[in-house]
This record gives C-alpha cells, sequence and structure tokens, in this order.
C-alpha cells in the first residue's frame, strides 16, 4: 500500500537531500524512491516549485555530450529546510502519544 506524502514534507524531503549534496534530476528522484515511493513524474513539479520559491538553484554541467540539470539548497532553502524539520517533529510526537494511548486528560 503506498503511503500519500504531503508536499511540505516531499519538499522538505528533497531539501534534506540537497542539504547534504546537489543532485541532477534523475539521481535525485531515485535517491527519493529509496525512502518514499513517489514517480519521477511527481519529482520534476517539486523540483519545478522549489526553484520558482527560491528553494534551491540550477546549474548545468556536461555528461556524455548533454547536460545535466543539478540542483542546489540556496540558504532560503535551507532556512524553509529548517521550518518544515520543527513542524515534522512536532507532528511525529504527537502521532507517536496518540499511537501509544497516552492522553492529558
Amino acid at each position: 500500500m503506498a503511503v500519500q506524502i504531503s508536499s511540505r514534507l516531499l519538499d522538505g524531503s528533497v531539501l534534506g537531500l540537497l542539504s547534504v549534496k546537489d543532485y541532477y534530476g534523475y539521481a535525485l528522484t531515485q535517491e527519493v524512491q529509496k525512502y518514499i515511493a513517489v514517480s519521477e513524474s511527481t519529482m520534476y513539479p517539486v523540483l519545478r516549485r522549489l526553484k520558482s520559491n527560491g528553494l534551491v538553484t540550477t546549474y548545468d554541467e556536461p555528461y556524455q555530450g548533454r547536460n545535466r540539470r543539478y540542483y542546489r539548497i540556496t540558504n532560503l532553502g535551507l532556512n524553509s529546510l529548517k521550518s518544515i524539520d520543527v513542524e515534522w517533529k512536532q507532528f511525529k510526537n504527537a502521532v507517536d502519544t496518540m499511537l501509544k494511548g497516552d492522553r492529558h486528560e
């Protein structure tokens, strides 16, 4: 069963990978797919959105007679990643609490 992921968490996942190193589109898609069931057709709109929002930049590098478009996280992207990380931890803690049956009554 494939689990849907929110666009905010998918953005954060991509930014998290890009915070370690730059990736070209296909390699980034392959890396995300190691963790999350996401199609290639889903990833490219995510990358375009991140770029249009100033969270990543791109540059081209030649490879076997063609250019590969690489994605690099920006400072704004790093700040967004920190925000997403805080939101994720709060959400995860809340769900963990509910799954354990812990209640504050």
